[in-house]
């Protein structure tokens, strides 16, 4: 992980966190509450192996893991419909899954953050983890899946998909 993401502003490390999250609960199974205890008590605003992270806004990562997880049976199939037929969603790593589903949660359910901070936020994060094309990748799945739920947002620009 980069050390841009350990400067960024609480809102930014609670979505790297929330994607962290999420991805801890796919690969072991973990509950929703626990995963959120463990990351309050433990994670944000500690120093893990040697690195001091900063407070990330804990009612942000909150609302993110708990929003993915309630709403998964909605996040999914939307994210299946935008992928091609060659990458569907179980065939998608883990992490990248991870951050496209906290990607669309947010592009549903919080109106008040603009598309391109959305955007921009999730793929700084798959740059994060992802040093190929995966980046690119997870850009046109979320730009896709935003100018389906959000369109305003888009007037008057042409589709770059």
């Amino acid at each position: 992980m980069t050390s841009t993401i350990r400067k960024a502003s609480g809102r930014s490390l609670a979505r790297l966190l929330a994607v962290q999250a999420l991805y801890q609960m796919e690969i072991s199974g973990i509950d929703v509450n626990a995963v959120i205890l463990e990351f309050l008590s433990e994670r944000i605003g500690h120093e893990i192996e040697g690195i001091e992270y900063e407070q990330a806004d804990q009612g942000l990562f909150t609302e993110l893991v708990r929003g993915v997880v309630s709403r998964q049976l909605e996040i999914d199939p939307l994210i299946a419909r935008t992928v091609s037929a060659d990458w569907a969603l179980p065939r998608l790593d883990a992490t990248l899954r991870a951050l496209i589903r906290a990607g669309t949660y947010e592009l549903m359910a919080r109106k008040d953050t603009p598309v391109k901070v959305v955007l921009s936020e999730y793929i700084d994060i798959a740059h994060a983890f992802f040093p190929g094309d995966e980046p690119g990748f997870a850009n046109g799945v979320l730009d896709k899946i935003a100018r389906r739920l959000r369109p305003e947002a888009f007037d008057g620009q042409k589709d770059r998909c």
